[in-house]
């Protein structure tokens, strides 16, 4: 799905998504997440053994919102778990940086990331709902 130039600003800017999956009797799970947005992907992780990681194995159907106020973008798309280990560190270094600068990122990455399992969680974008945006 192409993204406007309006929403792909929106979600590059460095805000929390709230990621809801989806638990075993129907009911939404939500949880505050880091992402990233790579080409038409958001790019989240998460340690190994989470609940959203248990949902997620059964049930990849997800919804992701990031909010500023009253303007948001609300996405929906089905996960793909990334579980390569080189892979999902990097990730998770990449989103340490984007939140808390290169220094503190990266002592983070090196000091707790690097010793947990991590899973990258890849939703290629299917549908957007924005409010709010100035297409201008």
């Amino acid at each position: 799905m192409t993204l406007s130039p309006a929403v792909r600003r929106f979600l590059e800017e460095r805000r929390f998504a709230v990621l809801a999956t989806i638990a075993p009797d129907a009911h939404p799970h939500q949880t505050v997440m880091w992402y990233e947005l790579r080409g038409d992907d958001i790019i989240m992780n998460t340690r190994a053994g989470r609940v959203k990681d248990k949902h997620l194995r059964r049930d990849p159907r997800v919804s992701v919102c990031v909010s500023d106020g009253y303007t948001f973008v609300t996405l929906e798309g089905v996960v793909e778990l990334i579980e390569d280990a080189a892979t999902a560190q990097e990730d998770i270094r990449r989103l340490a940086i984007r939140y808390d600068g290169p220094e503190d990122g990266e002592r983070q990455a090196r000091e707790g990331f690097s010793k947990q399992q991590r899973i990258t969680i890849r939703m290629p974008i299917s549908r957007v709902i924005a409010h709010g945006m100035d297409e201008g």
